[in-house]
């Protein structure tokens, strides 16, 4: 059931970042879209990783807010990969809807930044960071 798990999540987080990469290719997204994804993305399955380990060990633990908001701010692919496969924050139910919820708004803003408005938003904060660099 695990190998289940790990597999269908590790497909889930390979279409969305497909369909991201496909929607940076068209035009639709900004590239920096993707990069935070894939940078959040890593960080956060880093801090699951380290709070395994920390519960195993009965060390300090990071804080169920600070995993919330790794995922809210485009770490939820990695959130879900390392759940799945080091099997960790799976059995607490009120963390999983705090996932959930955190997973939903997340999509809810990509989705906004999908539509004409959105995308304005994005080429705007592009123009900003592109003129930092």
């Amino acid at each position: 059931m695990a190998k289940n798990l790990a597999g269908r999540s590790g497909l889930l987080m390979a279409a969305f970042f497909a369909v991201l990469a496909v929607l940076v290719i068209a035009g639709y997204l900004p590239l920096w879209v993707l990069l935070l994804y894939l940078v959040m993305s890593v960080l956060t399955f880093g801090f699951y990783a380290l709070d395994k380990s920390a519960a195993r060990a009965g060390r300090w633990r990071i804080s169920e807010l600070k995993l919330h908001y790794l995922a809210l701010f485009g770490g939820w692919p990695g959130a879900m990969c390392a759940q799945s496969l080091l099997r960790h924050k799976t059995q607490k139910r009120s963390f999983r809807l705090g996932y959930y919820l955190t997973l939903t708004f997340n999509l809810a803003l990509l989705g906004y930044l999908l539509s004409p408005s959105g995308r304005a938003y994005a080429q705007a904060i592009e123009q900003v960071f592109t003129g930092l660099f």
